[in-house]
């Protein structure tokens, strides 16, 4: 099970992937080439983390409704 912590931790480290990709896609040293991830599974992925931080947040803080009752 992935509690809040774990996932808002995967959630930075995705991030700061996102962060490296940007400044540079692929690079090249001589006849060595080094091509990053995929930006766009990055950020689907990004997505999905976002959504799953959310949900464990919102686990805390469920509306209710109550019916005043008078027995």
């Amino acid at each position: 099970m992935i509690d809040l912590d774990r996932a808002k931790t995967h959630l930075n480290a995705w991030l700061e992937a996102e962060l490296a990709v940007s400044s540079g896609q692929s690079y090249s040293i001589g006849t060595r080439s080094l091509t990053r991830a995929n930006l766009k599974e990055i950020r689907e992925t990004i997505t999905y983390w976002e959504n799953r931080v959310s949900k464990l947040q919102g686990n805390k803080r469920k509306a209710r409704r109550y019916i005043p009752r008078d027995l």
